[in-house]
């Protein structure tokens, strides 16, 4: 990420709600406390993956659509909405505003992968992810600023890893409920991020037009100009009851509560996220496999980690290898039992990746996800007679209890401490026992 992306939000915090992010982190109290709730947002998110692998063709009016008589766009950089150019429009009108319209078929595949990527970001940081369609989802990060920082170095590590990663950016909204931060993130955009302090909530909603508030459609935008109600402030000092006569009893309290910031809504992970995994994007591109295994196994390990912490275990273990142009390719392998162990993460891992017969191909990313998750408690288990699975696991599970009196990493494989001069057959494990990290 640039230093002018960082910049540029600190500069949208000031202006739009008069404090700056910047300046917040050298006080005794951040602006950002008590904002974990985010809302990430792609932007120009369908285009943005098509100049990905484009580089020409940035700066340009570019759209993706249908380019037959009834097509319509999909999707409009920011170069093309210039011109006035939208999503849904008619292919026909988006041609007549902008003749040097560049068009590109929509590549769905694509994009679907692309939002993997993005979402596997976010559940990196957080499980409390609630996705709102491909290129957007809301994010409760209480449970990680411990772990990774304040809410708004989050949403900058966010940005950078999206960025990093995929190829492409985001705006991220910061604050206090759902809806203050939904419209943070539109405020901000592009390539933005706004955090809106809890105190500072109604300086920001108050003069805003009506059409911004969730629900109101153009009738009902209508029926609310009639009233003279022209920015939420107005909607805000109506009384509830001339609302409720106008609008009904739902609308009428719900635009109510929304005037002042009211939003109780959690973040709702979806039922059937059944994953856990972790990437990495390498800082240059590697070539050497003995570094790819070692990224390997610690993401392994993070991966094992977090299952034993959620008290779940899976089946099936897949690998994600991205190389330096940005193809990507997946491969998984389904065990004979669940497993929450590292140790049998990481050799599945390992066996997929040496299949693919990489040798010195140039990657960007690795990641490890264990999947077809089941209650940890109730999933059965296969014991070996020369390594038995659960002698590993309650020596793993000594490990989470370590990490949680003295932090996570104080205890770690020894092959990840000593480098890549260790024997590549015991896997990182065994052979010698686990070094403590020096704190």
């Amino acid at each position: 990420m640039s230093r002018s992306q960082i910049t540029r939000g600190a500069r949208l915090t000031q202006d739009d709600v008069g404090r700056s992010t910047a300046a917040s982190s050298a006080g005794a109290a951040r602006e950002d406390d008590g904002c974990t709730i985010l809302h990430v947002d792609m932007d120009a998110f369908y285009a943005s993956c098509e100049l990905r692998s484009r580089p020409e063709l940035r700066g340009l009016p570019v759209i993706v659509g249908g380019d037959g008589s009834r097509g319509v766009v999909t999707a409009a950089t920011y170069e093309a909405r210039r011109y006035g150019i939208h999503s849904a429009m008619p292919m026909s009108r988006a041609k007549r505003l902008c003749p040097d319209l560049v068009v590109l078929p929509p590549d769905f595949g694509l994009y679907t992968e692309v939002s993997a990527g993005v979402m596997a970001v976010f559940r990196d940081i957080t499980p409390l992810v609630e996705p709102l369609s491909l290129d957007e989802a809301f994010l409760d990060v209480a449970g990680a600023v411990r772990r990774l920082g304040p809410p708004a170095v989050i949403a900058e590590q966010i940005r950078a890893r999206v960025h990093d990663e995929q190829g492409i950016t985001c705006t991220v909204g910061v604050a206090a409920t759902k809806f203050v931060a939904k419209l943070a993130s539109t405020r901000a955009k592009p390539d933005g991020l706004l955090v809106v302090p809890p105190d500072r909530v109604i300086a920001f909603l108050h003069p805003l037009p009506v059409s911004q508030l969730w629900g109101v459609g153009e009738k009902t935008e209508e029926v609310l100009l009639r009233l003279g109600l022209r920015t939420v402030g107005d909607i805000a000092h109506t009384p509830v009851d001339t609302l409720v006569r106008a609008l009904g009893p739902a609308a009428g309290h719900h635009l109510a509560d929304l005037a002042w910031g009211r939003d109780p809504r959690r973040v709702e992970v979806p039922e059937g996220e059944k994953s856990v995994g972790h990437e990495e994007t390498f800082p240059r591109d590697i070539d050497d496999p003995e570094v790819i295994r070692r990224e390997l196994l610690r993401l392994s390990e993070k991966v094992a980690a977090r299952l034993r912490a959620q008290g779940v275990a899976g089946r099936t273990v897949s690998i994600k290898v991205r190389f330096a142009d940005f193809s990507t390719i997946t491969r998984s392998r389904t065990l004979r039992s669940p497993t929450d162990v590292a140790r049998e993460v990481y050799a599945t891992a390992r066996e997929l990746y040496d299949a693919l017969g990489l040798q010195r191909a140039r990657l960007r990313l690795v990641g490890v996800r264990v999947e077809g998750l089941v209650d940890a408690d109730e999933a059965p288990r296969q014991l070996l007679l020369d390594e038995p699975e659960v002698g590993w696991r309650e020596a793993e599970q000594a490990v989470d209890r370590a990490a949680a009196r003295f932090g996570r990493g104080s205890i770690t494989p020894a092959r990840l401490v000593a480098g890549p001069g260790r024997d590549d057959d015991d896997h990182g494990f065994g052979g010698q026992p686990v070094a403590p990290r020096p704190r």
